[in-house]
């Protein structure tokens, strides 16, 4: 009996949902509990290990879908397109969250960040602190700043994926 192979894209596509989704209810939790505002970390943390677990947990499924059957570059497609699909479905939450859901947020959180940047460093000098709010304000821009958890998104996919290929890739 043939196996019907599997595409890399279709299959990743799922899991990328699935860990953007993961990644807004983190979010969700951090903003209604009002957390997000006080800057709290533990949704980036949970984050960082759920990811691998998530690309590992795919590339073994695709495997196993695949009649045990894996090469390093479809591992390390799988990876890089879930993290890219991950990135989007986060980003177009954000674009909602900031322009309809709570547009006074971004803005809110930008301040505050620069009071607590100004009262941790109350040394720095001025040129300092204009130089650390320019870089702020581009990381705080949507298009840069998505372009950015893009880039970063595949780029950790990458490195997982490549980690999870190697480890489970077929014997040839």
């Amino acid at each position: 009996m043939e196996t019907e192979k599997i595409s890399t894209g279709k299959f990743a596509m799922n899991y990328g949902i699935i860990l953007g989704v993961v990644m807004i209810v983190l979010n969700v939790i951090s903003y209604v509990t009002g957390q997000a505002m006080e800057g709290a970390q533990w949704p980036q943390v949970i984050y960082y290990i759920i990811f691998p677990i998530v690309i590992m947990y795919a590339i073994s499924k695709y495997k196993s879908h695949n009649a045990n059957i894996l090469t390093l570059g479809n591992a390390i497609k799988l990876g890089v397109v879930i993290g890219i699909i991950s990135a989007i479905v986060y980003i177009l939450y954000g674009f909602l969250f900031n322009y309809v859901i709570d547009p006074e947020f971004m803005p809110q959180l930008k301040e505050l960040s620069v009071e607590k940047m100004i009262e941790q460093n109350p040394d720095m000098p001025q040129a300092q602190i204009d130089q650390s709010i320019k870089f702020m304000e581009m990381m705080f821009n949507p298009l840069i700043g998505s372009a950015f958890w893009i880039a970063m998104s595949a780029l950790f996919g990458l490195i997982w994926s490549l980690i999870g290929g190697l480890v489970m890739k077929s014997k040839s």
